[in-house]
């Protein structure tokens, strides 16, 4: 970031904490950037002409006379079509070895889109997964989490929803990806060929964990450049929000800010929503969709981070193992996509919602038999056949890793109704199973 000739520099620092210093001065602004003693830092408080910065890398070595020097501007991403296919780190500088983008010069983390400008959401996101497209479909302008524990495969799922999802534009937030995980997208991206439509903003675990506070707000401005802009059906990948939200708290224990339930600020949920809220369908076509990982320690979504997010969001998704066929699937019971009534059915075949309800039916009948069967209880005939059916419907449509489009998940749970029920127990209105119940 370069210095102009006529900045005024500070060099009295009031207080340094760990994370933060103080200095007095004048006509700044409230998230305008600055350098102190060499290190890019934000403003996070101003009462009076009492200033205090948050510095990114930490105040370790920095003397009460280091230079202040602020830039007049909170940060700023250039956007233009060159952003395309690149990898910048949380101050949209390229970490591709590729040149500096040329573009215009957008402020980040602006208010969400006017109520007004926004339209009822109604175009269908295919992913290819049937965990998500057959059972919990995604909408343009949805805001959705996976949550997951931190041992599942998150990435990869994220990975492949951005290679198979239906958009012009797929973004990518990472906050505290490995390096492994950074070369892990970044090699998908690369050999499927893809990159042209991918854009990637990452702060990895070597990069201080408080820039991953940028990523989103970085992510988003490119977004909507898109969008609104561009007319674009643009997808958000945001992984993982509760790296993001750790470090929200790093930030407010810094300055000595009283903690709220599990040691998160009490801003969280504002914090959260102001991102979340980004999501939006426009009347002419430009979207943004926001897909986030939010990582469970030991399966718990009563802490503060999935807890105040399902308040914001429009369902979720749910990852597990599945131990009856050793592979992850998005599970069935405790994934809910509260608009894909907007789409089943209207945007897909017209047996989708009744062939969802009675897969689900079933599986739930399956459910119950396993309990039967733990509990020593004799399996009636029906039992056996649900068991025989939910390991097939877990095996064929509900696993991560299959990737058809959704007639075929349609036609691939009629192949399973046929093999182990009756029409009359799978309960599907007449004129469907007239039509789809397979001929043999």
């Amino acid at each position: 970031m370069e210095t102009k000739a006529f900045q005024k520099i500070y060099t009295k620092i009031s207080q340094i904490t760990k994370a933060t210093c103080s200095l007095k001065a004048t006509n700044i602004g409230y998230e305008e950037m600055a350098i102190v003693h060499g290190r890019l830092a934000q403003v996070v408080k101003i009462v009076g002409e009492n200033v205090t910065l948050q510095i990114f890398s930490g105040t370790e070595g920095i003397p009460t006379n280091a230079e202040v020097i602020f830039l007049g501007h909170p940060p700023v991403l250039k956007v233009s079509d060159e952003l395309s296919g690149r990898f910048f780190n949380a101050y949209g500088e390229p970490i591709d070895g590729g040149p500096v983008i040329d573009g215009e010069e957008r402020q980040i983390g602006g208010p969400s889109v006017n109520p007004v400008r926004r339209k009822q959401p109604s175009e269908f996101i295919p992913t290819g997964i049937a965990g998500i497209d057959l059972n919990n479909a995604l909408v343009t302008g949805q805001k959705i989490p996976f949550f997951a524990d931190p041992d599942q495969p998150f990435n990869q799922v994220m990975a492949m929803v951005a290679l198979r999802a239906d958009a012009d534009k797929i973004i990518l937030g990472g906050m505290g990806l490995t390096n492994d995980d950074y070369l892990y997208y970044k090699n998908v991206f690369d050999n499927a060929g893809a990159l042209d439509r991918i854009i990637s903003f990452v702060n990895t675990t070597e990069n201080p964990p408080v820039e991953r506070l940028l990523v989103p707000d970085m992510a988003l401005t490119a977004a909507e450049y898109f969008a609104v802009d561009k007319n674009q059906k643009v997808l958000v990948l945001l992984t993982d929000m509760t790296l993001y939200a750790d470090a929200l708290s790093i930030v407010s224990n810094r300055m000595d800010q009283i903690p709220s339930k599990d040691s998160m600020p009490g801003s969280l949920y504002s914090d959260l929503a102001k991102i979340y809220e980004k999501a939006v369908q426009f009347p002419d076509g430009g979207s943004i969709t926001i897909i986030a990982v939010t990582t469970l320690s030991g399966g718990d979504i009563t802490h503060a981070i999935p807890d105040n997010t399902g308040y914001i969001t429009e369902g979720q998704l749910f990852l597990r193992k599945d131990t009856d066929i050793g592979k992850v699937i998005v599970d069935p019971f405790r994934s809910l996509s509260r608009l894909k009534q907007l789409v089943i059915g209207k945007k897909t075949r017209a047996d989708h919602p009744q062939v969802m309800n009675a897969a689900i039916r079933l599986y739930a009948d399956a459910a119950n038999a396993k309990t039967k069967l733990e509990n020593g209880f004799d399996l009636t005939d029906y039992d056996e056949r649900t068991l025989h059916f939910a390991k097939d419907y877990s095996e064929k449509l509900l696993a991560i890793d299959v990737n058809i489009e959704v007639d075929k998940m349609l036609s691939t749970t009629w192949d399973l109704f046929n093999i182990h029920f009756k029409p009359a127990e799978v309960g599907i209105k007449q004129e469907f199973v007239d039509k789809y119940w397979p001929k043999n």
